[in-house]
């Protein structure tokens, strides 16, 4: 199992830099497993391939405006700080990535806006990862409230442009709820009011789990034998309501369809012996790879993703390694937009 297999060359101008406006209007590459069969639709036709019964999974994950800028004290110098997850509510312990890594130590401390927050620096993680403990006295309402007005959402390098204050509203999905995200779930990006009610009056149901993505789903893969690779490790919630409506469709035989790849990895991750899905709030590491025994999705909805990825790599072990990279060949010939802000694919 080769990372070589899932090298192609994907031109910049292919890269989204900002989303569709509107949301509906991105295009929908249709993959068809079974005959290799090819369709070029838009994403409002989506509700088209969906019946009574069936079930969408989206994740509901929240993206946080977590990417601070602020000045070491005494030097001044400016300091970037990327909030990662919360490692202790009650000492407010934070795991972040800070630029210039070289210059910031144990014991110093980072200033934000006019002094309302303060990092203290307790640990050194990684080459570039450093524990905070963040000095604030309000509540934690005020406290994301607080980010929320000085942060800036941490738009990938990929998309090849700083963040925008549109991104705020941009880089989220209509399903956002549940903050703690740092990377966009993307499939989701394109729903709207108007197909969530078409999805509602075919009696389609679009339930939701929470997963907050990691770093590690942007970042290229760099060893050549897949079966090697360390996964990431993130936090997910399934409800027991979710769970029920998912098992509803299993037992009715009946569609489900996970919106993203980490949707994927949630739902395997959670599968009981007999094939259902449980409720369930844990950590997951799983990697999806080709020859994967998927137990519960029959189809998934995804978007456009970079080379040596693990999310390319989930999509192409869903729908069929020779067909998924065949149709992302086809998608650079017509143009189709790739990445986070990108089109999507459905596949059945």
């Amino acid at each position: 199992m080769k990372l070589s297999n899932f090298k192609f060359s994907l031109p910049e101008h292919c890269i989204a830099k900002y989303p569709m406006d509107p949301k509906e209007g991105a295009r929908l590459m249709v993959v068809h497993k079974d005959s290799g069969k090819i369709e070029h639709k838009s994403f409002k036709d989506l509700p088209s391939y969906f019946s009574e019964g069936d079930t969408l999974v989206v994740n509901d994950s929240k993206v946080i405006p977590c990417k601070l800028y602020g000045y070491k004290e005494k030097t001044n110098a400016q300091v970037e700080v990327l909030l990662l997850r919360k490692l202790n509510h009650e000492a407010a312990l934070w795991d972040t990535i800070v630029e210039p890594a070289r210059k910031i130590r144990v014991g110093n401390k980072i200033y934000f806006g006019n002094g309302e927050l303060v990092a203290e620096i307790i640990d050194n993680t990684t080459s570039r990862g450093r524990t905070l403990k963040l000095l604030f006295e309000g509540t934690e309402e005020e406290f994301y409230m607080l980010i929320d007005q000085m942060g800036h959402m941490p738009i990938p390098s990929q998309i090849g442009r700083p963040s925008e204050v549109e991104d705020k509203q941009h880089y989220q999905t209509i399903f956002s709820k549940q903050l703690g995200g740092i990377v966009l779930p993307a499939a989701g990006l394109h729903f709207t009011p108007y197909l969530l009610k078409y999805f509602a009056l075919q009696n389609v149901a679009v339930v939701p789990l929470t997963l907050h993505i990691g770093l590690g789903e942007l970042q290229t893969i760099d060893m050549e034998d897949l079966t090697k690779v360390r996964p990431s490790s993130e936090h997910f919630i399934i409800s027991q309501e979710t769970a029920n409506v998912v098992n509803t469709s299993v037992y009715n035989k009946k569609q489900v369809c996970a919106v993203g790849t980490s949707v994927l990895r949630a739902i395997e991750s959670s599968v009981s012996v007999a094939s259902q899905l449980k409720a369930k709030d844990d950590w997951q590491n799983k990697l999806i790879l080709p020859s994967y025994p998927f137990k519960i999705c029959s189809r998934l909805l995804t978007t456009f993703h970079l080379p040596f990825s693990r999310s390319l790599i989930a999509a192409a072990a869903f729908g069929g390694e020779k067909l998924i990279l065949s149709a992302y060949q086809e998608a650079i010939k017509e143009e189709y937009r790739f990445f986070l802000y990108g089109d999507s694919m459905l596949i059945i």
